[in-house]
């Protein structure tokens, strides 16, 4: 007897096999032609890639150029290939540009100021050389104003076909643009100003430190604070009398352009409550052009002579018939006021005169005398020097600056030291009671009540709407 092995039985039938291999079949010719979400995005993907490289390598007719490679001469990876070596090399070629400059077109170049920019760096880093420079500036006394650079301001130059400088323009404020242009026979400056739109502003605050705190918390720019202090300056003393709980509102003017303020003009009206006493100016321009600050029934706030001539100064000695001396060590007569302020402090002229003295005077230092008519006399001693134009004999108005403080002679720190003459006798000027000018004339009074009003109506309503706001 044979014995044989018997053959294994098939795990599944002929028919089933049959069938799973054309399920198997209908399946993979189903994903050949609809593909998952997941394939057609990575196809999507690749085809733009694909396409980039070729696109950035047309040349002028618009066709691309074949790189022979490793996949193949003239296939399509090749061309990929080629593209990104030819892109990696332009970029490896290509200077980097210059963080503050930008070019948008051909032959234009923007640059901006960084510190310690010239004008000749500034032309340098657009490609201009320095006799370009020089050429600028020498073509006449307005060009000189593009070396007046100012950090973070705009230059933009444009260029000709050769890179040479066609023009130059820069926005000097948001209100002001200036440009040279090259003609043929040089370069042409030309100045271009914008008029704002000009509305009225109301600011309101209460003093808490200083008044230069609290103005700025109420939105008045540093100008405009010294602008209040030089109005009501003849009625208040800024280094002395501010107190705690004083408060102001002011009417001034707004220029405004493309709804952005860009910047203030005149305060139109004020009014500041000091130790509880109220004071009020509002500026009229009479028939003749004259423009002055007077109080709200037409009475001028110009006097004679001005309260303070340093801003914001602080009181370091008073007028005294029995000091002694810092320096001297001795009783001796204090005949004025001092003010401390930091060095180079301007120093103002108390009142309209004629100066008799700008030069060294003892221990006062340098010093400056003005005579205001025949009775009175100020003296201004320790400065540090004199301003332009000071000099004995020449008119001074009041309120314009005569020097600055110093602390020239016999002084132990930066002051002015302050004295006031009546009739050749010393008087303490924080006493001293000073002259009136001229009130509003009577056939003009209507029409300054006619424009004073309105102004005094408005501070008492942007006033009380605030405070109603606030209480809410």
């Amino acid at each position: 007897m044979t014995n044989e092995t018997p053959k294994a039985p098939p795990l599944y039938p002929k028919s089933h096999l049959l069938a799973a291999s054309g399920i198997a079949a209908l399946l993979s010719l189903a994903l050949l032609v609809f593909p998952t979400s997941d394939v057609e995005a990575k196809k999507t993907t690749l085809s733009l890639e694909l396409e980039s490289p070729a696109e950035q390598l047309k040349d002028e007719a618009g066709t691309a150029p074949l790189v022979q490679s490793q996949a193949g001469q003239g296939s399509p990876f090749a061309q990929i290939e080629g593209a990104q070596a030819d892109t990696e090399q332009a970029a490896q070629q290509a200077p980097a540009a210059d963080d503050n400059t930008t070019a948008k077109l051909p032959g234009h170049r923007e640059v901006t100021v960084a510190r310690g920019d010239t004008l000749s760096t500034l032309f340098a880093k657009v490609g201009l050389p320095a006799n370009a420079v020089h050429d600028v500036l020498a073509s006449g006394k307005q060009a000189k104003q593009f070396s007046q650079l100012k950090h973070g301001q705009v230059l933009q130059f444009e260029l000709d076909k050769d890179g040479q400088l066609a023009s130059l323009h820069s926005k000097v404020s948001n209100l002001e643009t200036i440009r040279l242009s090259k003609t043929a026979k040089g370069y042409a400056f030309d100045r271009e100003i914008v008029k704002p739109v000009v509305r009225t502003a109301y600011a309101h605050g209460v003093i808490k430190s200083s008044l230069s705190a609290s103005a700025q918390r109420a939105g008045l720019s540093h100008s405009m604070t010294m602008d209040m202090a030089k109005v009501l300056g003849y009625d208040i003393d800024f280094a002395q009398d501010i107190r705690p709980g004083d408060e102001f509102d002011v009417v001034y003017e707004q220029k405004v352009m493309d709804g952005k303020v860009v910047g203030t003009g005149n305060i139109l009206s004020a009014r500041f409550t000091n130790r509880g006493k109220t004071y009020t100016a509002v500026r009229y321009t009479n028939k003749q052009g004259n423009t002055s600050y007077y109080t709200a029934d037409g009475n001028s706030l110009r006097k004679a002579f001005i309260r303070t001539p340093v801003d914001f100064a602080r009181i370091s000695s008073r007028f005294s018939a029995g000091r002694k001396h810092p320096i001297l060590n001795k009783i001796r007569a204090h005949k004025g006021v001092d003010y401390a302020a930091p060095r180079g402090t301007p120093i103002k002229a108390a009142g309209d005169g004629r100066i008799e003295l700008a030069g060294r005077r003892g221990g006062y230092g340098n010093t400056v005398i003005i005579a205001h008519g025949n009775r009175y006399k100020t003296l201004y001693g320790h400065m540090q020097g004199f301003a332009k134009g000071i000099k004995n004999g020449s008119n001074v108005k009041q309120g314009q600056i005569i020097g600055y403080i110093g602390t020239t002679g016999l002084s132990t720190g930066p002051h002015l030291h302050y004295e006031f003459q009546v009739n050749g006798v010393h008087v303490d000027p924080l006493s001293q009671k000073v002259p009136m000018s001229d009130p509003i004339a009577k056939n003009e009074r209507q029409r300054f009540l006619q424009q004073s009003q309105p102004l005094i109506a408005r501070m008492d309503q942007e006033k009380a709407t605030m405070l109603a706001a606030n209480k809410r």
